[in-house]
């Protein structure tokens, strides 16, 4: 593989281990936080399972956000993906939950600006309105299962020592879910933009099995999502685990449970074939906020138990983060473009 093409691959690469560093909280977040599962666990099932989720599901969103914004050339596409990944590192460095799905969009819309390509406006539309449903659908499924796990434990009345066991593994499973839903919905971000201009070929093997050129690039930024796991990603997880709102590890499992659904719901294809099939409206196939998810569900949470004891001012700063995300990454794109285009003489659009 030509070493420029190396080169402008490390962009989607470091997005995928700023993805990795910032969202793997909202999988294994309050698990940790909640000193249910160790971090060396969590890292390591996390990693696994969003590798496995981005190669086998990640399609479906990859190509809503191609239609976002269709960058047609490897530094264009370079450019998004650091800008992407600096915006999410500067808000990883405070600590904050942020979506990297807030970060690329902003971006592509960066080059978009810069290139006087055309937005589609509809695709951005359905893409912001679930920025805004994301965490109430999330919150809402929270509350729904936290009544019901309340239900469940009341009846059957464990022994302290049976329930402590049966949560770390509930958590442990839960979290594997969540890191497939968080690979099959987010790899969109790290990996969508090369998607249209792929360097790699597909590799067949005795004409039974074909390793495609799509989800050779989801398998690199699988691995660089799981490197961003293990490498960054602890304090990240103890800000959603302990900061925000003190979780008993039952409601830590239910927040996991809600985030993985929502963001499962978003990314599956039969799920959406099946909705359409039977005359119903389909989920649209966008990459959303896990982070969005995750907060939603614990706040949903809050609100059940009165509201008092959310920490209204964190999430005021992290409801500021997903405002200032997308501006920051569209104006970090912008400039990584001119730099490009003006001084490396890199062609950034065709």
């Amino acid at each position: 593989m030509d070493l420029i093409i190396i080169i402008f691959l490390l962009g989607g690469l470091f997005l995928g281990w700023s993805l990795g560093a910032n969202d793997a909280a909202n999988v294994f977040g309050t698990a940790v936080g909640t000193r249910m599962v160790k971090f060396k666990t969590a890292a390591l099932v996390c990693s696994v399972f969003v590798i496995l989720g981005a190669i086998i599901s990640g399609a479906g969103t990859t190509e809503t956000l191609g239609k976002l914004g269709a960058i047609n050339a490897l530094p264009g596409a370079f450019a998004a993906c650091v800008a992407a990944g600096l915006s999410v590192y500067i808000m990883t460095k405070f600590g904050l939950p942020v979506s990297t799905t807030q970060a690329i969009v902003g971006a592509i819309v960066g080059w978009n600006i810069y290139t006087g390509s055309s937005i589609n406006i509809k695709i951005l539309f359905i893409i912001l309105s679930t920025w805004v449903l994301c965490p109430i659908i999330a919150a809402l499924i929270a509350i729904l299962f936290f009544i019901l796990t309340k239900q469940i434990l009341r009846k059957c009345n464990w022994h302290l020592l049976r329930l402590d066991a049966y949560t770390r593994t509930a958590l442990l499973i839960v979290g594997a879910f969540g890191a497939y839903s968080l690979g099959a919905n987010n790899i969109a971000n790290v990996m969508g933009v090369f998607v249209p201009i792929s360097p790699f070929t597909d590799i067949h093997f005795m004409n039974v099995f074909t390793f495609s050129s799509k989800e050779q690039l989801f398998l690199l930024g699988g691995i660089a999502i799981a490197v961003g796991v293990f490498t960054y990603s602890k304090k990240v997880m103890f800000t959603v685990g302990n900061d925000l709102l003190k979780l008993s590890p039952q409601a830590a499992f239910v927040v996991v449970l809600a985030h993985s659904i929502v963001l499962f719901l978003f990314a599956s294809q039969g799920i959406s074939n099946f909705l359409h099939s039977i005359n119903l409206p389909a989920i649209p196939l966008v990459p959303v906020s896990s982070s969005q998810a995750v907060v939603g569900a614990v706040i949903g949470i809050g609100i059940l138990k009165g509201g008092k004891e959310v920490q209204w001012d964190i999430a005021g700063k992290i409801s500021i983060g997903w405002f200032l995300l997308p501006v920051m990454a569209a104006l970090i794109s912008f400039i990584i473009l001119f730099v490009l285009q003006n001084i490396f003489n890199q062609t950034v659009h065709f």
